[in-house]
């Protein structure tokens, strides 16, 4: 049984707000690997600035020296919005057996009655937040109702339960990287060296 992390955004483009508290999530649950999973037709937002292919190559670039991190292409390959439920369907059909963890910040996971299926989630994955030290918790509403029910300190199985997990969050955008891209700005501390790299010399965000 192997217990595989899966973390989804955009990455428009992938910073290290991004990385680091992935590579943190990845050692506090003792995690295999974390799939990097782009979205292709992110339904909540608009469409990436950066292309599907530039996307690719610089989450590619960025997570090269760290074997645990995975890319996974499918939302990519997907003509249909990217839902976060039909990509944990068909991981689970692949995994079967496997611990499948959704990995996400608060943010998102305080958003989650407005996701497509999201109470199917669940059923497929644990759910692991990301958040601040000294977050507190809400205590009504949806989230909070699913937190009583759910919450764990060790997960357990090969899915339905949320555990909460401090990290250390950068204070980074991926839209601040794009806008100091598009001027000619320094990316250096923001950006891995290679996705800096990569930028300069594609013009992506020019």
């Amino acid at each position: 049984m192997r217990k595989i992390g899966i973390f989804g955004g955009s990455f428009d483009p992938i910073h290290l707000g991004h990385l680091r508290p992935a590579f943190e999530m990845l050692d506090a649950l003792s995690l295999d690997s974390m799939l990097f999973i782009p979205s292709g037709h992110p339904p909540h937002r608009g469409a990436p600035r950066a292309s599907p292919q530039h996307r690719l190559a610089m989450l590619r670039a960025a997570i090269g020296d760290e074997p645990c991190f995975k890319v996974d292409e499918r939302e990519l390959q997907r003509a249909a919005p990217s839902y976060t439920v039909d990509t944990l369907t068909e991981l689970r059909k692949q995994h079967p057996a496997d611990v499948l963890v959704l990995v996400v910040g608060m943010d998102a996971f305080l958003g989650f009655p407005g996701w497509h299926r999201w109470r199917d989630i669940f059923g497929l994955a644990h759910v692991a937040v990301m958040h601040r030290p000294g977050w507190a918790l809400e205590t009504e509403g949806e989230i909070a109702g699913v937190l009583k029910e759910r919450r764990v300190d060790v997960l357990q199985g090969v899915a339905g339960q949320v555990l909460l997990q401090a990290v250390t969050q950068l204070e980074i955008s991926s839209s601040r990287v794009r806008e100091l891209a598009a001027k000619g700005g320094e990316l250096r501390w923001l950006v891995p060296d290679a996705v800096r790299a990569y930028i300069r010399d594609s013009k992506c965000y020019a």
